[in-house]
């Protein structure tokens, strides 16, 4: 399993918005010799979340004082505070969401049965109960928040992720849309597979769309989930030649198990900390090895490298060249 390496503890803040709130807990740190390293706040629909990695290391309390006095201050500001210190958790830990199709919760399995995920799986929680044997089979808990139609729960998925508190939380082809109020608790730390390469296709029946656009290659993306469907950073993607006359259970078929190897890839990189967002984009740690963000290198040997502007002698050079519109 994957050693957790960060040194820093980490204090989420979540609840209604109100003036002071930034104030009030940045006082308390300070008062106990606490420095914040990165503080990260946003409000959305009147929902205020702030997450701040902090330097406890030189503390003037013990961490049972901290969280003792953490947890008044969030009953005084009417809002959920959370701590983790660094050595909370020797390892890290992921919740998977399902629905009915099993390939990547079976490819998450099987990596972390051969020791290659890097964390632990705390809970797989479904919205329907197809999966549960699967998860039984691995004697991991399996909780169904879904009603006959398989509606979720939200309130119940809340629950079960605040109890069970992972570092990440997986969607392996979980079919809903998760609500604002769940994304938004938990930004940059929800990761899902999309079977197209986006921005193309988002939404519902990806393969059939590529049919019906008539594209040559598709493909798969793993990427954050934020409140924008199908729209957060980009981790990684695979790609395929689409067949002619192709059926989109040929694509399926074709592309399952991409999505797979994508989110697999997704999930090491974020365990690892090797990737950040920046405006909206990932960036890969430059000590990064051994990666495969997008197609194997091989394509990159079959594309061809020639022509290329200004290369012929009867060519304007580069600046003459004016920038497309």
């Amino acid at each position: 399993m994957g050693t957790v390496t960060r040194e820093l503890t980490e204090l989420t803040v979540v609840g209604e918005d109100d003036t002071g709130l930034i104030a009030s807990v940045t006082s308390l740190l300070f008062e106990r010799g606490i420095n914040i390293e990165d503080l990260d706040q946003a409000v959305r629909d009147g929902l205020f979340r702030m997450t701040m990695h902090v330097d406890t290391s030189e503390m003037v309390c013990t961490e049972a004082k901290l969280r003792e006095d953490i947890d008044d201050l969030a009953d005084d500001l009417g809002v959920e505070i959370k701590v983790r210190f660094p050595k909370d958790r020797e390892t890290q830990s992921i919740a998977v969401l399902v629905t009915k199709e099993s390939h990547c919760l079976e490819a998450i399995f099987e990596s972390w049965a051969s020791g290659d995920l890097g964390a632990d799986i705390d809970v797989v929680i479904g919205n329907h109960p197809d999966l549960q044997p699967l998860a039984e089979k691995y004697d991991v808990p399996f909780h169904d928040i879904g009603d006959e139609k398989g509606t979720p729960d939200e309130g119940e998925l809340l629950e079960l992720l605040a109890e069970y508190d992972s570092d990440l939380i997986v969607l392996a082809r979980y079919m809903r849309i998760l609500s604002p109020e769940v994304v938004f608790r938990y930004e940059s730390q929800i990761i899902n597979v999309h079977p197209s390469l986006l921005p193309s296709f988002p939404g519902a029946s990806a393969y059939m769309q590529a049919i019906e656009e008539g594209v040559r290659i598709a493909g798969v993306t793993a990427h954050y989930v934020t409140t924008d469907l199908d729209q957060g950073p980009i981790i990684t993607q695979r790609a395929f030649n689409v067949p002619d006359d192709a059926t989109e259970e040929e694509l399926r078929q074709i592309g399952q198990p991409l999505e797979a190897e994508a989110l697999l890839e997704a999930i090491s990189l974020h365990l690892d900390q090797a990737v950040s967002v920046h405006r909206g984009r990932t960036k890969l740690r430059e000590d990064s090895e051994d990666v495969q963000l997008g197609a194997p290198e091989v394509l990159a040997e079959e594309n061809p490298d020639r022509p290329i502007d200004g290369l012929g002698e009867f060519v304007a050079d580069d600046e003459d060249i004016e920038a497309d519109d």
